[in-house]
């Protein structure tokens, strides 16, 4: 790893600190940075599974989303759907991704 510096409003600082929990908040940008070249550059990788999902319900895409179990691409005003995982987090997931 090599060190860089990046300049971040002390309120966004304090944010990821409460988000990042006993992970860090650097430990939490990196992971952000990650998931955004991975799903920029194609190669994506699937971050959960059908067994994370707990519940999930019929939705809109009102911009592009990318499905978190298989990674299809949902363009906007397409049918999708939101997952509730296990943490609680909403997950946008493609029609077909929960199909047994």
């Amino acid at each position: 790893m090599e060190v860089t510096s990046i300049r971040l409003e002390r309120e966004l600082k304090d944010k990821l600190k409460q988000i990042a929990g006993n992970q860090g908040y650097q430990a939490l940008i990196r992971d952000v940075l990650w998931n955004y070249v991975q799903q920029k550059s194609g190669e994506w990788k699937p971050r959960f599974s059908k067994d994370d999902i707990r519940a999930s319900i019929a939705a809109t895409a009102q911009q592009e989303e990318r499905c978190v179990l298989t990674g299809q691409l949902i363009q906007p005003q397409q049918p999708m759907l939101l997952g509730l995982t296990r943490n609680g987090d909403m997950v946008p997931l493609s029609l077909e991704s929960l199909a047994p």
